[in-house]
């Protein structure tokens, strides 16, 4: 929580795997930072269903644009998406997302930042050279070794600037939560992004990446240097599945044999959590 009390309110999971399960309290003010285009609803669909629109909720997606000229690894995502363009993709998938987010009540915001792989270096040299191959002039010019390796570059630095202000503005208005990722996956974006909330401090409940939770964990250090502990947040009917599916251009990409029931995982600084119920015995 950016500000006073309340606490996060947490009672104890029934299932024996899961020691703690969230109650969503929709008196609150929340702002979700999703990286992408889809993050904060792959991530975190069964909180926003369990929200609603009885509660404040903004959804800021900050990686939304696309730029050329384009470098293999990008070429390589446009196809991967069908799209006969990248600004033709990044039009649909704005609308998409707004779609989505509408549909359970959230306001959205997108940031206009351009996603990693069509990022730029800065200055008149780099942007010659990029004409001739792009990937010189680009921050992250390849998606293995740059986007995934999940560091920030130093040329990168005007973007985390950007966005950390954006976030500040967007809790000024008084106590807020804060939603973010985890990093988990190490796409570039995502640690970025987690990066900016752990900076701007408060309570923040950060949100294992799906897919990428599906097959690797969050980062121990970062998990022991916050004091993270788990918390599930259970699932009501099909979920958060309707919603993902909403992502058109995505969603046979990231799950080509369909959407599998999918829970949220939250990890919270433990000194946040508050026992507020407790669940069967």
């Amino acid at each position: 929580m950016i500000g006073r009390t309340p606490r996060i309110g947490v009672r104890r999971a029934p299932a024996q795997d899961r020691t703690w399960e969230l109650v969503p309290n929709v008196s609150l003010r929340y702002v979700f930072l999703s990286p992408h285009l889809d993050d904060a609803v792959l991530s975190c669909g069964n909180l926003l269903l369990a929200l609603g629109p009885a509660a404040d909720v903004t959804v800021c997606t900050m990686f939304t644009e696309q730029s050329p000229p384009h470098t293999a690894s990008a070429r390589a995502y446009l196809r991967q998406c069908g799209a006969g363009s990248a600004p033709e993709l990044y039009a649909r998938r704005r609308a998409e997302d707004a779609g989505v987010l509408g549909a359970v009540g959230a306001e959205h915001v997108h940031a206009g930042f351009d996603d990693a792989l069509f990022r730029k270096r800065s200055g008149a040299l780099a942007t010659r050279l990029a004409r001739l191959l792009p990937e010189v002039g680009h921050v992250y010019p390849t998606y293995r070794l740059h986007v995934a390796a999940g560091r920030v570059r130093r040329s990168d630095r005007h973007v985390v600037r950007a966005v950390t202000e954006l976030v500040e503005r967007l809790v000024a208005p008084g106590p807020t939560v804060l939603v973010a990722p985890l990093g988990v996956g190490r796409h570039v974006d995502h640690v970025l992004v987690r990066d900016v909330a752990a900076h701007v401090g408060g309570d923040v409940l950060y949100y294992a990446d799906l897919p990428y939770a599906l097959r690797q964990g969050p980062d121990p250090a970062f998990v022991a240097e916050h004091r993270l502990a788990p918390v599930a947040v259970p699932v009501s009917g099909h979920g958060k599945t309707p919603l993902i599916a909403g992502y058109r251009t995505q969603v046979e990409a990231l799950f080509p044999a369909g959407v599998p029931p999918l829970e949220d995982l939250l990890h919270v600084p433990a000194e946040s959590l508050t026992v507020i119920e407790e669940g069967p015995a």
